[in-house]
């Protein structure tokens, strides 16, 4: 398999609402800095290295990426580097955006934001964005507590036309519910991967069954989180890059595009050689014996 090659196309498209978007996306987290993401004194990444991993992102077919206000590192913001790296935007292109939780300008996390708050982090997604409406908004919460007022008020700001849908993150099924009874989800965001939280699975499942996409972050960096992905893989994750002739990390976002048809995947990187693996990936078919192998490696993580 040649990644150069391969589009984005190749894992087939979602409707997010009536937005059109090819199945493998790109998540913009690791963007603004090299090394850990979304911690105080991060390295700012190369700024012409970021503004070329975007538009190669773009002219791979990738017609969905993921970002946040809140992922900036000293010197650099994955908004602002979208904005300069793709305006004026092409038509297909959709952004999606999460508020909710915010970081000082130091890079330290605050309080989860108020009502207010929520309002002010949309318009500012909105200037860094340099659009007149946002795509698609997440709201990424922490805790169990109800989000019904808290998804309201972005409801609110949909019905006013700065927000064309709706997403929630780092939710439960309870959430989903509660969310829907307010205004429609098109997506739920959370942390899910080969081999990390398969107590999720069937929650992936039944985000399906409602014709809700689920959008997986730290898919590839698995329990590493915001630290990337390790150098170590388990080995039967090995064992099937290797038998495919491609990398560890391209087997897991291929094990995460066949967990259902809506299920989108997010990875990012900084790297353009990265970048065409990761898209290359979704054109990967794996067989029904090594998916049986690699659910088992799943749920031995239980």
């Amino acid at each position: 398999m040649t990644s150069q090659t391969i589009a984005a196309a190749a894992a087939g498209t979602w409707q997010l609402g009536d937005l059109t978007v090819n199945r493998v996306g790109f998540g913009a987290m690791r963007l603004p800095q090299t090394g850990e993401a979304l911690i105080p004194g991060a390295v700012p990444r190369d700024r012409d290295q970021a503004i070329s991993v975007l538009r190669r992102a773009v002219e791979l077919g990738v017609n969905l990426i993921d970002t946040a206000a809140f992922y900036f590192s000293p010197l650099r913001s994955a908004n602002e580097l979208i904005n300069r790296a793709l305006a004026p935007y092409p038509d297909d292109l959709v952004i999606a955006t999460k508020v909710g939780p915010g970081r000082d300008p130091s890079g330290h996390w605050l309080p989860h934001a108020t009502l207010e708050q929520l309002r002010g982090q949309v318009e500012e997604n909105l200037r860094q964005l340099g659009r007149d409406h946002l795509d698609v908004v997440n709201l990424r919460i922490v805790g169990t507590d109800s989000i019904a007022e808290r998804f309201g008020a972005l409801a609110e700001l949909r019905d006013a036309g700065l927000i064309r849908h709706l997403g929630i993150s780092n939710v439960t099924p309870a959430h989903l519910a509660e969310a829907r009874a307010v205004a429609p989800v098109v997506c739920v965001q959370n942390a899910y991967g080969l081999g990390m939280r398969p107590d999720q699975d069937d929650f992936v499942r039944s985000c399906g069954d409602q014709g809700v996409a689920f959008v997986p972050f730290y898919a590839i960096a698995a329990t590493h989180g915001q630290a990337g992905a390790s150098e170590d893989d388990a080995p039967e994750v090995v064992a099937a890059a290797r038998a495919h002739g491609v990398s560890p990390a391209q087997i897991r976002i291929a094990w995460t595009l066949h967990r259902g048809r809506h299920v989108l995947a997010i990875p990012g990187t900084g790297d353009r050689g990265h970048l065409a693996d990761n898209v290359a990936a979704g054109g990967l078919r794996l067989s029904e014996d090594e998916l049986a192998v690699l659910e088992a490696a799943h749920r031995r993580a239980s």
